[in-house]
């Protein structure tokens, strides 16, 4: 089994690195089913506890995905999974986004569509994507909480939220965790967010730790990019920038090698060496990757090896924005 940590003082126990499943359903161009379910199970096998998802990813897709994962695991291996929800992110026939909706009346609508899809009767966190900034977070949060009482959530999320945000939101109700952008290249949260977070008891879970697959050793210069990728969008994946970014993995390589590891190994082993409280989402769609990914998890970094990727990515070295700008203006986290 895989060592485990717990998200926040009131949060459950959950694998030190979790499952990622967007890739699975969107975002990154064409998925293969059969590979991504197979995925899911060898994830669970491993021990990996902690599935996440959105209800958006693939307009439900996503979910369903899971479930039909879930339905033909070993009864054992399901029933040590933990799913993690986001909601509220508004969708057009043709794929787009037209923003967030946190009301009260539509946190209990989605968490009934979910819940349906899942093929379950419980959601183990729930949490609102971006902050609707039509709705203030408390009676977001506080809906939430009205689905933990009736037993239909076990534990209140965040995305993406400032330390302003984090804080009224966990004076309505505990907190679990706060999901949100991590990495060696995107290290935003250390000023006021993660220290807001560990003075609240808020866990961590990370996504991006690869930051797209940016940082993960694999990706090339020259490679094409499926249609419907979300990276030809992505300011970190175009033109100069991303050629003053994979010098950065250059770098990471530099050190990974003197290690005997990977370079993805060394980036999720950063993550990890982060806290005890943080939680790395690694968003492995193939059994190759996941392989990869949990090989992370043998790696020790002391503090000369800490130093040496200091020295390889510094704080503030990455090249362009996470997000293009229409996309950043939705982040709490960034205001």
């Amino acid at each position: 089994m895989l060592p485990t940590r717990t998200l926040g003082t009131t949060g459950p126990a959950v694998s030190a690195l979790g499952l990622g499943c967007m890739g699975m359903s969107a975002l990154y161009g064409d998925a293969d089913r059969a590979e991504s379910i197979a995925t899911i199970h060898a994830a669970l096998e491993a021990g990996v506890t902690l599935l996440d998802t959105g209800d958006f990813y693939g307009m439900g897709h996503n979910e369903l995905l899971i479930a039909e994962a879930l339905r033909t695991a070993p009864a054992g291996r399901r029933e040590q999974a933990l799913t993690s929800v986001k909601f509220g992110a508004l969708r057009t026939v043709e794929g787009g986004f037209t923003g967030y909706d946190g009301r009260p009346a539509a946190v209990r609508n989605f968490a009934a569509y979910s819940l349906q899809r899942l093929g379950t009767d419980h959601i183990d966190v729930y949490r609102i994507a971006r902050v609707d900034p039509d709705v203030p977070i408390e009676e977001t949060v506080g809906a939430i909480a009205e689905l933990v009482e009736a037993g239909h959530v076990r534990h209140i999320g965040l995305s993406e939220v400032g330390a302003d945000t984090l804080r009224r939101a966990a004076a309505v109700a505990p907190i679990a965790d706060l999901q949100i952008e991590y990495s060696l290249i995107s290290r935003g949260i250390e000023e006021k967010i993660l220290p807001t977070a560990r003075e609240l008891g808020i866990g961590v879970t990370a996504y991006g730790v690869l930051s797209r697959g940016l940082i993960s050793g694999h990706f090339t210069r020259d490679r094409a990019l499926a249609p419907g990728d979300f990276r030809g969008m992505s300011p970190r994946f175009q033109g100069e920038n991303l050629h003053r970014n994979l010098d950065l993995v250059d770098r990471l390589r530099a050190v990974a090698e003197g290690k005997g590891v990977s370079v993805a190994q060394t980036a999720i082993a950063w993550a990890l060496a982060q806290g005890e409280d943080i939680v790395p989402l690694v968003g492995a769609r193939t059994r190759a990757r996941l392989t990869e990914a949990l090989g992370a998890l043998d790696v020790t970094l002391d503090a000369a090896d800490l130093a040496a990727i200091e020295e390889a990515v510094p704080a503030g070295a990455a090249a362009g924005a996470r997000y293009p700008a229409a996309q950043m203006a939705h982040l709490d986290s960034e205001h």
